[in-house]
């Protein structure tokens, strides 16, 4: 069996930006939770039969409490913002299993899916559908993979290490280091993303790096003042990567088998008739939502 998590805060995003303006007969606007519904009843077309889909229903989160510049639902058009209740219910109603956040964020739904998913000796590969570059870290092997279907480019474990130049348990410490401006923070200062990667594809680990520049034995730029920060900072580094690390934790279902999709519900029809019926109107500006 093969499982699929979709990050349905990127599906939204991503179809918001890309799609004509819709209003259904309430003036609300649906563009985008019908490309998301059409996106996914092709998957389903196409034979994925076990799926999950992670929502931010509130874009905050406890990381929040952690790190005051994190991600908030600021600047986010409130046409976009009320689009989220209305995808949640619609899945719903089609059958799927939705899991709407709230105190965490999507990412970790995502995490905490593929890693039951993958406890399952039944389950040959879970595909997560995402190009936020913090699902990374849960890429193992060819069993679990990150797949950005917008770009329709699969990254297995060998990808993970070929973009970022370390291996997905790194990941978090390599997002601590150069930050995620997505995620509203900003890694430690003069650290960028090719010598991250050359210290951590030897250390792997930030406290596993030597206080002194001369123990690394790896050909990095200004290593000197780089250990310079590290050490001043690791505290700042520790908590940055605490904010990268996605909860895998997450009591999302007792079995694999909740995630199998059996055909919708009765209360889909008449919604999927009001999607339909939608009326267009002039095409947005496209803004994409950047990976993060």
């Amino acid at each position: 069996m093969e499982v699929h998590l979709i990050d349905g805060t990127y599906e939204l995003f991503r179809h918001f930006y890309a799609l004509p303006s819709a209003r259904d007969s309430e003036d609300r606007e649906v563009a985008a939770v019908r490309g998301v519904l059409g996106s996914l009843l092709g998957m389903m077309q196409a034979g994925t039969t076990y799926i999950g889909v992670a929502t931010d229903h509130v874009i905050e989160s406890f990381r929040n409490r952690m790190w005051p510049g994190y991600k908030t639902g600021q600047g986010v058009e409130p046409e976009l913002l009320a689009q989220f209740p209305l995808l949640e219910e619609t899945l719903r109603a089609l059958g799927v299993m939705v899991w709407a956040m709230e105190e965490y964020e999507a990412d970790d739904a995502l995490a905490s899916a593929a890693f039951l998913a993958r406890e399952d000796i039944r389950v040959e590969r879970v595909v997560i559908s995402t190009p936020d570059k913090d699902l990374a870290q849960c890429v193992q092997g060819t069993r679990v993979v990150q797949l950005d279907r917008r770009r329709r480019l699969e990254r297995d474990e060998q990808g993970v290490i070929q973009k970022f130049g370390v291996k997905p348990s790194s990941i978090p410490d390599y997002l601590a280091l150069v930050g995620d401006t997505a995620d509203g923070y900003p890694g430690l200062p003069g650290w960028g993303a090719k010598s991250a990667s050359t210290v951590l594809s030897r250390f792997g680990r930030l406290e596993a790096i030597p206080p002194n520049p001369r123990d690394w034995r790896v050909n990095v730029t200004n290593s000197k003042r780089l250990s310079e920060v590290l050490n001043s900072k690791r505290d700042l580094a520790f908590l940055f990567r605490d904010l990268a690390t996605l909860r895998t934790d997450l009591p999302l279902f007792a079995t694999v088998d909740d995630l199998l999709w059996t055909g919708p519900t009765p209360a889909f029809p008449p919604m999927a008739d009001r999607l339909d019926k939608a009326k267009f109107s002039v095409k947005r500006v496209p803004r994409p939502r950047g990976d993060s």
